[in-house]
């Protein structure tokens, strides 16, 4: 549960339009933004650098790649159990 007062009276505000879903601390499994890293690191694999500017470089092309291509992004989504609908 979050502590800070104004976050909780701002989701009790908005309940009409704002859906406030409880997760525990740390949960890799139900956070997307795993799913796009593994997706990184994966392409990344056979990649090596020899400074900050080439590593930037890669990880900006092969997230422009993995942006370009939505059913990655719903796959990790998928994988966590959640999904964007409307209700």
């Amino acid at each position: 549960m979050h502590l800070v007062r104004e976050l909780s009276d701002f989701a009790a505000a908005n309940a009409a339009w704002l859906r406030v879903v409880r997760l525990p601390t740390y949960a890799p499994e139900l956070n997307p933004a795993e799913g796009v890293w593994l997706l990184l690191r994966r392409a990344m694999a056979d990649f090596v650098v020899t400074d900050l500017d080439g590593l930037v470089r890669i990880v900006k092309r092969r997230l422009k790649k993995i942006q370009f291509r939505p059913h990655l992004l719903d796959g990790c989504l998928t994988a966590t159990g959640l999904s964007i609908d409307p209700w």
